[in-house]
């Protein structure tokens, strides 16, 4: 009984196996190329479901059914008019011929490796036939340059394009497109992801920026100085102008307080001339006498008259020293 039951077990797995090996599925994106010992037999299985194979001398090989990613690495390109540029680039694929794809390239890490070298080369072809202007525009739309910028890449972005890169990408695509068929491959788009200066370029290129912008500051800084003389000499002006005319109305004022002192001084001289004289002599007096002073004066001098005057009045009989 109990070998009865081994035997069974024994069978039941050997059936077990043979079917798993006998049957497989396909996903609706998946396709499937069958190969007998390496080498494919019949045509592609592209129906979604169960199938069957011969088990243990057949195999499956499963290949996706949708588009696929394809992302190139930055290489070195001349153009036309002698720029050394760095492009990358990008393309969408698929399997179209399952049976063609795994006789030539059997997996996809092949397939990759092949388009690097398909897309890459007819990418650096095409370049290398144009001019820099034409993989970096689409279109002859006006630039809006800042003022009196005059960087050398400006200047030449002033030229009209004659493709543009949108035409760049279908020279591209169209000339990829001629030879993947052969690999069961479609190609369905083909980009520029970027375009840049090699790193030689670069640090020519930003040093030329750089020295422009250089140029364009010390400019602005000599405009700036200049304007600031300018107004400092506006403003010297105008405080000359201001101060000249206080100087003018302070010597109008004094005019007419001399003026009006010396009609003051006339009323007074007019309506008593000898009070007036005695007055102005006492002035003078104040303003050039004190004790340490000794005044030489002629017997006839008025300030003499007043002084002996004073001394007979006092009784001294002596002039004032």
């Amino acid at each position: 009984m109990t070998r009865k039951w081994i035997i069974l077990i024994v069978v039941g797995l050997i059936a077990l196996i043979t079917a798993s090996s006998a049957l497989y599925t396909v996903a609706e994106t998946e396709q499937v190329v069958i190969t007998q010992f390496g080498e494919p037999i019949g045509g592609a299985v592209t129906g979604a479901g169960l199938h069957v194979k011969v088990p243990f001398t057949q195999e499956a090989n499963v290949f996706e059914k949708r588009w696929l990613e394809w992302n190139g690495t930055a290489n070195q390109v001349p153009t036309r008019d002698k720029k050394y540029i760095g492009v990358e680039t990008y393309a969408r694929w698929r399997i179209a011929d399952p049976l063609l794809f795994f006789q030539r390239l059997r997996d996809e890490m092949r397939a990759q490796s092949r388009l690097d070298d398909i897309i890459d080369g007819e990418t650096r072809n095409v370049i290398a036939a144009h001019n820099l202007i034409e993989v970096v525009r689409t279109t002859n739309r006006a630039f809006e340059k800042e003022e009196d910028v005059h960087d050398k890449l400006e200047e030449e972005a002033v030229l009209q394009m004659e493709l543009g890169r949108d035409r760049i990408t279908r020279l591209i695509l169209e000339r990829v497109s001629k030879v993947v068929p052969d690999y069961g491959i479609e190609l369905v788009d083909v980009q520029i992801q970027r375009v840049n200066y090699i790193e030689s370029v670069q640090a020519k290129v930003f040093d030329r920026m750089i020295s422009e912008r250089k140029r364009i500051a010390d400019r602005h800084r000599s405009e700036g100085q200049g304007k600031s003389a300018e107004i400092r000499g506006r403003k010297e002006r105008e405080l000359k102008v201001i101060e000249s005319e206080a100087y003018r109305k302070t010597q109008e004022i004094m005019g007419k307080g001399d003026a009006e002192a010396t009609t003051i001084y006339a009323a007074a001289y007019n309506r008593n001339r000898e009070l007036y004289k005695f007055l102005k002599t006492m002035d003078t007096y104040k303003g050039t006498v004190d004790k340490e002073s000794w005044i030489v004066l002629s017997t006839s001098a008025d300030a003499l008259r007043y002084l002996q005057s004073s001394a007979v009045q006092s009784g001294s009989g002596r002039p004032a020293q």
